[in-house]
């Protein structure tokens, strides 16, 4: 069997791509694996560093929204339709699984065009014009929340990296506290902005920082490798605060954590709450607003909460945030809150849905 990936573009979508290429590869170390990308996308790096073969196609860039932009889409379409196909051809594609992004329309449409069977996954509460497309030519459409108004819809989850969704934080933690030089027995807020939004997360947990610490919670604060660190000056005894550019093994993070204040992108939202890691989501005030969409399921269930950008401020952490970090309690209820609605087992869910897609064709 071959499969073809079509994610391309941000980390968002390549990586549940990767994480269902390692899944395919686990069940069956003889299947397949070709991904769609184009020279502008990160998995330029990410799907040639993971072992898989990459098949460059022309960057067709889709408006979110109908505009007239839109009327010009299939003749720019053409040329990488063309391109998609000689790859599904070359192949001998048995299915194209497909994640939004640059290169999932073309995959579509190439798939359509040949007869191969498409899956669909979706990863925001708000799908993206390709996803939405792609979702009409299949039955095989996975969903990242339970309420997602796609046609034929399954609620899987989102595929995780192992290390993510295997990961068990009691029996890693003391591991995990001794890699950021913290204290396990100490309650311990994880912050992080991710690359776009870590500036306003930045500015309010150096604030409030130093009243934290007095309260008796220590701070890991992933700043973001373009901003500057803060400088901290702890005091002896003080629970620590220790902020760092990157953190390259976020399983260790989320293990040293009780907490996390972050923002609401997909992934995010997915891997805490697989990992029972309870959240203070403050969604990006930019885009279609898909942000608070992805964090509301797990907020409702009460594995978190959820605060506007606007309303993020230091006297905001004080009175939301500490309390629950303080609270061994109700730590412990969200944290089982999130991960009852959390999923672990999303890659596999997929890889049923694409050998139920390829029998399908078979039985034809």
């Amino acid at each position: 069997m071959h499969v073809v990936l079509a994610g391309g573009g941000t980390a968002g979508h390549i990586e549940p791509a990767l994480a269902l290429a390692d899944a395919l590869r686990r069940q069956d170390p003889t299947v397949g694996i070709t991904a769609l990308g184009t020279e502008r996308g990160l998995e330029t790096r990410l799907v040639p560093e993971r072992g898989y073969e990459l098949a460059l196609i022309p960057a067709v860039p889709l408006p979110r929204k109908p505009t007239p932009e839109l009327i010009t889409v299939p003749g720019r379409l053409r040329g990488t339709i063309k391109a998609a196909e000689e790859v599904l051809e070359r192949t001998k594609a048995d299915c194209v699984a497909g994640f939004g992004g640059y290169v999932a329309l073309p995959g579509y449409l190439a798939a359509k065009r040949r007869g191969v069977p498409i899956v669909v996954h979706e990863a925001n509460a708000r799908p993206g014009l390709a996803n939405k497309i792609g979702s009409r030519y299949t039955r095989f459409v996975a969903v990242s929340t339970p309420d997602s108004k796609l046609r034929h819809a399954r609620y899987v989850g989102i595929p995780l990296r192992r290390s993510i969704a295997t990961l068990d934080r009691g029996a890693l933690r003391a591991e995990a506290s001794a890699a950021f030089g913290l204290n396990p027995n100490l309650p311990t807020l994880l912050v992080s902005g991710g690359s776009q939004g870590a500036r306003r997360l930045n500015e309010v947990v150096e604030s409030v920082a130093p009243y934290l610490q007095r309260s008796g919670v220590q701070i890991l604060h992933v700043v973001g490798p373009k901003n500057e660190l803060p400088q901290v000056d702890n005091m002896p005894g003080m629970p620590a605060y220790s902020p760092v550019p990157y953190v390259d093994r976020m399983d260790l993070a989320y293990a040293a954590a009780d907490m996390m204040l972050c923002r609401a992108g997909a992934m995010t939202v997915a891997e805490l709450s697989a990992v029972g890691l309870p959240a203070a989501y403050v969604p990006l005030p930019i885009g279609n607003g898909e942000q608070r969409l992805n964090a509301q399921p797990v907020v409702k269930a009460g594995g978190g909460l959820l605060v506007d950008d606007a309303e993020l401020t230091p006297d905001w952490v004080r009175q939301q945030v500490l309390p629950v970090l303080t609270d061994r309690q109700r730590l412990h209820e969200m944290s089982w809150a999130a991960a009852e609605f959390g999923r672990r087992d999303a890659d596999e869910l997929l890889v049923g849905m694409v050998y139920e897609a390829v029998a399908g064709r078979r039985g034809s």
